[in-house]
């Protein structure tokens, strides 16, 4: 027995596409339903989101710690101990516009260092051990 199957699609007036089978057995209509299409804002929404997200976890938190960081290194200033990027510790001995000399020596004056003012990764209290 050889079964034979046609199908052929038939656009109605007004209404979806009708796929319809045909075989020994008859012919059985199968409705076809477009896929859900969205409008640009069923796109956009989501996007919108996650970048307020980002915005507030990651971007607006990273700006204010780098505000907080250039406003201490502005503040550096003769006899404040500081550590650098490289985790050298020292007291500024001197300062100008990009760089300062630390005393990093273990008697005072013994051996400074001048190091970029944008290196010094934080200041150390006074009171507060190294």
């Amino acid at each position: 027995m050889i079964v034979l199957e046609t199908f052929s699609l038939e656009l109605p007036a007004g209404g979806h596409p009708i796929l319809v089978q045909a075989s020994a057995h008859g012919a059985h209509p199968v409705l076809l339903q477009a896929a859900p299409g969205g409008g640009p804002f069923e796109f956009l929404f989501p996007m919108a989101l996650i970048f307020l997200i980002f915005y507030f976890l990651l971007i607006r938190p990273q700006q204010k710690r780098q505000k907080e960081h250039d406003a201490m290194l502005k503040a550096v200033e003769k006899g404040d101990r500081v550590v650098t990027t490289g985790g050298l510790h020292g007291e500024v001995v001197g300062t100008s516009d990009e760089v300062i000399t630390l005393d990093v020596g273990a008697q005072k004056g013994q051996l400074r260092v001048k190091v970029e003012r944008s290196k010094v990764e934080r200041k150390i209290e006074k009171g507060t051990s190294e």
